[in-house]
């Protein structure tokens, strides 16, 4: 445990040598989240990232979608559970997430969001995540499957609807289930229609409606499963009584 506060010590220092770093109070629930993260996200554009492939630093900034997504895991039992967070920015979901019990692995795009993940969710749950670089055009096979797949406010351009939903299918282990917040973004229809052929489907989705200052939002929470065999109309639903959940997922860290 020394050696581990020792490393989170040294990985805050090196965030706020590289980082004009802030830390913002975010209240789920009845729990305060301290969330570090870089103070403005306009100083990270990178005009080569952009040309690239239209990448922007959206992970630096803490978006309604992840406050309401937290809360809903925090109402969750994670213990011998394993979650995959797609797309963690500074990771407020993850660190929800481990708190409420879940081994978990964050991941994201950009590697300096996953080391502000792993900071935070071991300063405001006190315990270590995995962290996995993670292309949503290309999952890697040795990542493996999770009891839980998340994500929030990532179908924000036309073409993530079908990359998020194959990703789900990815990830998503047989008898698990995943959780999409979505605020109404542009692919939302098409994230929702690529889930079928995939053998995966909607089991609810609760809207819960989102104020602060003068945001206005109704962020849906979706909830997914996996369909049990190819001829059945009944979906697996995540295990919460009576059987027990699959063993927790290796976790994996970028080094």
């Amino acid at each position: 445990m020394a050696a581990l506060a020792h490393e989170v010590d040294e990985l805050q220092a090196s965030l706020e040598r590289r980082f004009r770093v802030t830390e913002t109070r975010v209240d789920v629930s009845s729990r305060t989240f301290l969330i570090r993260h870089p103070a403005n996200a306009d100083d990270l554009i990178s005009e080569e990232d952009f040309v690239r492939d239209d990448r922007l630093p959206y992970w630096a900034d803490i978006w309604p979608s992840s406050r309401v997504l937290a809360a809903h895991l925090l109402e969750q039992n994670g213990a011998g559970r394993s979650l995959v967070e797609l797309g963690c920015g500074s990771g407020l979901v993850s660190a929800a997430a481990t708190v409420a019990g879940f081994d978990v692995v964050a991941t994201d795009y950009y590697e300096d969001a996953l080391l502000f993940a792993r900071l935070n969710a071991n300063r405001n749950a006190g315990r270590d995540i995995g962290t996995r670089l993670l292309d949503w055009r290309d999952v890697a096979h040795d990542i493996g499957r999770f009891d839980c797949v998340v994500a929030s406010d990532v179908l924000y351009e036309r073409t993530y609807g079908a990359l998020v939903a194959s990703a789900f299918d990815r990830l998503l282990s047989r008898g698990g289930f995943a959780l999409m917040a979505d605020p109404g973004r542009i692919s939302r229809d098409d994230f929702l229609q690529s889930l079928g052929p995939l053998g995966l489907v909607v089991t609810e989705q609760v809207d819960v409606p989102y104020e602060e200052g003068e945001i206005r939002q109704t962020i849906a929470i979706i909830r997914i499963a996996r369909l049990i065999g190819p001829d059945s109309d009944r979906a697996s639903i995540d295990a919460t009584a009576g059987e027990s959940p699959p063993s927790p997922n290796p976790s994996h860290r970028v080094t």
